[in-house]
């Protein structure tokens, strides 16, 4: 009987987990991509990890909460950061804006409109 009730169980938690996959919004392939490079980027700017954390939105995949624009000429992501732990505070002070715009496939920065405090 256990036996039998572990199987069920299995077999519906893995059949309730195919539904939330295809639930999912999908992101062109080049989004989390170009996330990525724009985080790295802003990482480098900024003296690199020991000293700086981009907002936590750029850790999540394909950044959507920090994707300002998706158009012809890439994906534009305007995101905040600061000093590690900074998003800890009570509240949050970040030190830092960075907006990066990437090429359409996720492969390049084409811009650095803007890496310094926060207007």
């Amino acid at each position: 009987m256990n036996r039998l009730l572990t199987a069920v169980t299995g077999l519906a938690l893995s059949l309730g987990g195919i539904g939330a996959v295809e639930a999912a919004p999908s992101l062109p392939l080049a989004q989390p991509k170009a996330a990525n490079l724009a985080r790295m980027r802003a990482e480098s700017l900024n003296g690199g990890l020991a000293t700086y954390r981009a907002a936590a939105c750029m850790y999540e995949t394909g950044a959507s909460s920090c994707l300002i624009s998706k158009s012809n000429q890439g994906f534009l992501f305007s995101f905040r950061g600061g000093p590690p732990g900074w998003e800890l505070q009570s509240p949050p002070s970040p030190t830092l804006e960075t907006r990066v715009l990437v090429s359409q496939d996720g492969e390049r920065i084409l811009a650095v409109p803007y890496n310094g405090p926060i207007p």
